[in-house]
């Protein structure tokens, strides 16, 4: 049996999350069919500049933590807080503390920084290997310019 080098996507540059922030981001992963998934997550740069990261559902319902103005925190950025039913989990475990789902825990990512950029490990993700269309960019209006000759 020959081990496999684990899986690494990178996710985003380290910059690109500030320090006692959270970014929910939108993935797709390959099924145990082979079929793509919707894989949502949250990527947490803790106040102590560590990464964390959760699959963004919260264990009550299964919903995205972050809804309306896509806040994952408290009032006082101390914890983690469902916004359907406030229940309420530690940054660094997951575990909930208060609320409809008290004592069950966020389903924990694998992330290492590596060369500037927080990485995904260990997730089969689909990838998107299409070509962007050079034309994307262009709307349905002309551009029109006026020289003064």
């Amino acid at each position: 049996m020959t081990e496999r080098e684990p899986e690494v996507f990178v996710i985003c540059p380290t910059t690109s999350i500030a320090r006692g922030e959270a970014k929910a981001f939108s993935l797709s992963r390959i099924g145990d069919n082979g079929e793509a998934r919707p894989f949502p997550i949250v990527i947490v740069h803790t106040a102590a500049g560590g990464f964390v990261g959760y699959v963004n559902a919260c264990p009550h319902e299964g919903k995205w933590l972050n809804i309306g103005s896509g806040q994952f925190f408290n009032a006082e950025q101390t914890l983690l807080r469902c916004g359907r039913h406030g229940a309420t989990f530690e940054i660094d475990t997951g575990l909930c503390n208060t609320g409809a789902c008290a004592g069950q825990s966020l389903e924990p990512i694998a992330l290492a920084v590596i060369d500037g950029e927080v990485c995904l490990c260990g997730v089969a993700l689909v990838e998107d290997v299409s070509f962007p269309d050079p034309f994307d960019d262009l709307d349905e209006t002309m551009e029109i310019m006026i020289h003064p000759d």
